[in-house]
């Protein structure tokens, strides 16, 4: 097709691309999708850029639809001509790479690790000009190929790298530009061009509005016909989609070609390198002379060079589609016994596979070694397909249910929950010994949870656990805990379905007796087995019952052993109200995820990590990883739910952006079934309000998000419905609530269990607020009754007076920065109602200093108020983490480089490339002022 062809009325496309090549000339990266149908030109545009990119470095690859189940195998075209920079990587990602490109052997690396060598690959290619990645055809990429290059894609920024990709359909969300029909002008032009003679204007016209301008179509779709057979092709309209119509024009030239050329072209197709020794080694194969090229590439159908270069991936497809089956098979055949066995083992098995007729036991072998190398190289999609087809070429019954069994097992390893039903249900129809059968009801429970963790996978869970409880007892419990857990989400909406699976699991692991429950659950020392003893205590005997075996659960936990309990670890520090756990825990979590083959897990520690950090007070660090986990989710599957952002944006105290994802999580919480998350909701709202000064509203959600029992997040509403209570003057119900956090603070016995009570029983306490007031009202900074100074001497003020120190004394002993805050506050507004303004102050500065240092704007308000109240002076501070003039990106940044982080650390943390890192920190110095990274370090940030 000739370039004019190609670029009519592409004028804004082309400003976009030349636009393109300037920003990465200048230093900055780009990722663009160029979203289109079939024939509309993508291809054509691309091929502008390239040769528009003189001044830098080009690489392109391209998906091909015989490929999408070989892992890696575009990101190896991208990346095959950047090996040699490959020493200039970490360590850990050079030898990921490497392990997935299948250049040695390794652990089987996780996808962020390849993504993450990948960015740094492209960036060390890109230090000496700039890179310009094309990738066409998108929409057939092999699943790893996409997610390492999505998530590369997401990273990107000042590189000095173009990733520009050709799809049908939207990509994963990259920035697009739709590549539309061409103007009705140029489409006209273009169709002149090619139309055979004088048509009749009512046919052009028709031929116009069918092709929508679609440049493929118009050139293709009136070749080699006659104005006769043109007015009878369109005549009348059709509903046969275009691209179609465009493939069916393309099989009819290809089926007026010689037989021998048909078969060379299929052979063409279905070899997906595009290796032109390869294809003339297996055509000699077939028996075809090399002769039978000839009037393929003066068709223009396809071109034999240096590689092997198809018109359109339309052409690829109708060869392809049209062949009959026993030619295809004949293909494969051929191009298998040409395909080097050692240095192509994987497609060498797949072409083996395709010319099987029936069962053949060899190459089914040959095929399961295939997915046992995709396996080590992360592979887990492609495996899954070798162990498809191996299972389809297996005779034997008993072998063809176990590799089916494994097949479903990568499946969902990789993600792809839907097909694992239907693989298990095909692997329970051959023999399965006890092990097998377990390891299926295993897995359907696992599918059961990771699609629904709501209420509708209760009853699937429990059925499959009752199953297994004779089968093998530890998948057992560990799927009973799973029941509980689902239950435990769908919170109020599970109506019974907690008792009925408490029950259950109570009678399957020891019959009624709980406390052989327990015992039986901990002789095996089996980390499940401690959840489910706790949690059966929990529910059937209370809270002083199950705290020690709270306690027993997360000392057996670990997260590089038990990343499937680790959310149920998050509860249980809560249950024991254990500071020091919770931070140490979340830490390791996150650490593990990062350094370990379990990135993909990442976002999950991050969020736990994250909502740690809220306690601490650290609000600027949880913020920064909050974002992190929600980048990174974007590129590797569903984003965690924002329970812990709608926390943290309650206590930053700004009321639309906290309203907003709060909003969010409710309706998250309705259409999920998760009923849990309206208790987060409730709490998150109580926060905000309280913070606010809006005592009322403050209760009603504090009052709505106690209305259920939900494990650990009925105390964090417990808290606040107190405090909410006192403020607006029902002491009844702040009585009643205080009373009811005692059974939870009691059995836990820990600074930060004592510290919440402590706070309780002076909020909820007789001298708490009082009827009479001799305080000018001008001065009352709350809607709290102002006490008289009299008061203060009562021995019931007294008794208040030492619970709030008591409080502040034991939040003092955690390390959580901010309930001591908040304590401070209380404390201090007590004493500034009771007309002790001096020592009022000594409790409300350090609490209005913490309070604005970590960002909790509403609270602080509170407590500068306050403090104006008592006759100080109160400074106005910077926002959260003195950040006002830093992106997020940038804070991150800049405390690692404080922290004494280099580059290169500071990329792997943050999944950057180094230059990336660089280009922020000259951003950073210059909006602080300073010029190194020591002064950086004595920089509030």
């Amino acid at each position: 097709m000739a370039k004019d062809h190609q670029l009519r009325g592409r004028r804004r496309e082309l400003e976009t691309l030349d636009r393109l090549l300037r920003d990465i000339q200048d230093g900055r990266s780009r990722v663009l999708v160029l979203r289109g149908e079939a024939g509309a030109g993508k291809t054509a545009l691309l091929d502008y850029l390239v040769d528009q990119a003189r001044t830098g470095r080009v690489v392109t690859a391209a998906g091909v639809e015989p490929e999408t189940e070989l892992a890696y195998s575009a990101l190896q075209q991208v990346c095959a001509p950047l090996l040699g920079h490959l020493d200039r990587l970490p360590d850990p990602q050079r030898d990921a790479l490497a392990t997935a490109f299948g250049l040695s052997a390794g652990r089987p690396p996780d996808a962020l690790i390849v993504g993450l060598a990948v960015l740094g690959l492209l960036a060390e290619a890109a230090a000496d000009r700039p890179l310009l990645c094309v990738v066409d055809d998108a929409q057939w990429l092999d699943r790893m190929s996409e997610v390492v290059l999505t998530f590369v894609a997401r990273r990107l920024d000042a590189e000095s790298v173009a990733l520009v990709f050709a799809a049908r359909e939207a990509f994963n969300g990259l920035p697009e530009l739709p590549v539309a029909g061409l103007p009705d002008a140029d489409a006209r032009a273009l169709l002149d061009s090619v139309l055979p003679g004088l048509v009749d204007a009512r046919v052009r016209d028709r031929i116009l509005a069918e092709t929508r301008g679609n440049p493929l179509a118009l050139l293709e779709l009136p070749r080699d016909r006659t104005p006769a057979e043109l007015a009878f092709g369109f005549g009348t309209p059709t509903a046969t989609p275009l691209q179609d119509r465009v493939e069916e024009g393309f099989q009819r030239r290809i089926a007026a070609l010689p037989a021998d050329t048909r078969r060379l072209l299929l052979a063409a197709a279905v070899e997906p390198t595009g290796d032109v020794p390869l294809l003339w080694r297996a055509a000699a194969v077939l028996g075809i002379a090399p002769e039978a090229a000839v009037p393929a590439e003066t068709a223009g159908l396809v071109e034999l060079g240096a590689r092997v270069r198809f018109r359109h991936p339309l052409v690829r497809a109708a060869a392809w589609h049209a062949a009959d089956p026993a030619e295809l098979r004949a293909v494969h055949a051929a191009l298998a016994e040409v395909t080097d066995a050692d240095q192509d083992p994987d497609r060498r098995a797949w072409h083996r596979a395709h010319a099987a007729v029936g069962p053949n036991e060899e190459v089914a072998a040959e095929l399961e070694r295939s997915a046992d190398r995709a396996l080590a190289r992360g592979g887990r999609a492609a495996a899954a397909a070798f162990l498809e087809r191996a299972a389809e070429l297996t005779l034997d019954s008993g072998t063809r249910s176990a590799r089916t069994l494994a097949a479903a097992q990568a499946r969902f390893a990789s993600g792809a929950f839907a097909q694992v039903p239907a693989l298990l249900a095909a692997a329970e129809l051959g023999p399965l010994d006890p092990a097998g059968q377990a390891a299926v009801e295993r897995l359907r429970a696992r599918v059961a949870f990771a699609v629904n963790t709501g209420r509708a996978a209760v009853p699937p869970l429990l059925a499959t656990a009752a199953r297994l409880a004779e089968l093998d007892p530890a998948a057992a419990r560990e799927t009973f805990v799973s029941a509980i857990g689902a239950a435990l989400n769908a919170g109020r909406f599970a109506g019974d379905d907690l008792r009925l699976a408490i029950d259950a699991a109570t009678t399957a692991t020891s019959g009624d007796n709980l406390r052989q429950a327990a015992g039986a659950a901990a002789a095996g020392d089996d980390p499940a087995g401690r959840v489910l003893a706790a949690l059966i205590a929990w529910h059937g005997c209370g809270q002083a019952a199950a705290v020690p075996l709270f306690r027993a659960a997360l000392d057996a936990i670990t997260p590089d052993q038990d990343l499937d309990l680790l959310w149920m670890a998050g509860l249980f520090v809560h249950e024991v109200w254990d500071d020091e756990r919770f931070l140490d825990l979340t830490e390791r979590a996150v650490a593990f995820a990062r350094a370990g083959r379990t990135l993909s897990l990442l976002p999950t520690a991050l969020t736990f990590r994250g909502s740690a950090l809220i306690y601490a007070g650290r609000f600027a660090d949880s913020s920064d990883l909050l974002d992190e986990a929600e980048a990174l989710a974007r590129a590797t599957g569903p984003s965690p739910h924002p329970a812990a952002a709608a926390i943290l944006a309650a206590y930053r105290g700004r009321r639309e952006p906290a309203l907003e994802l709060i909003d969010a999580l409710t309706a998250d919480a309705g259409a999920g079934g998760m009923g849990w998350l309206l208790g987060v909701a409730g709490y998150s709202r109580a926060v905000l309000f309280n913070g606010l000064g809006d005592y009322q509203a403050a209760l009603a959600a504090a009052t709505a998000a106690t209305e259920h029992e939900d494990l650990a997040v009925v105390q964090w509403g417990l808290a606040e419905l107190v405090e909410a209570a006192a403020r607006s003057g029902d002491l009844a119900a702040a009585a009643k609530a205080r009373d009811r956090l005692a059974e939870r603070t009691a059995p836990a016995d820990t600074p930060w269990a004592r510290g919440t009570q402590a706070l309780a029983d002076a909020l909820a306490g007789p001298a708490a607020t009082t009827a009479t007031s001799t305080v000018n009202p001008a001065d009352a900074a709350s809607p709290a009754d102002a006490a008289s100074p009299a008061d203060a001497a009562s021995p019931a003020a007294a008794t208040v007076e030492d619970s709030y120190r008591r409080a502040v004394a034991e939040f003092a002993a955690t390390r959580l920065d901010l309930p001591l805050a908040r304590a401070r506050l209380l404390y201090g507004e007590w004493l500034r109602r009771h007309d002790r303004r001096a020592d009022a102050r000594e409790q409300l500065r350090p609490a209005h200093d913490a309070l604005a240092t970590m960002g909790a704007e509403g609270f602080a308000d509170r407590a500068g108020r306050e403090l104006l109240a008592t006759g100080e002076t109160v400074r106005k501070r910077s926002s959260p983490g003195v950040r006002v003039e830093l992106t997020p990106q940038e804070g991150q940044i800049a405390r690692l480089a404080a922290a004494g982080r280099t580059n290169p650390e500071i990329g792997a943390v943050l999944f950057l490339s180094p230059r990336t890192v660089e280009w922020h920190l000259r951003k950073v110095f210059g909006k602080l002022g300073v010029t190194s990274r020591r002064e950086l370090q004595s920089t509030p940030i």
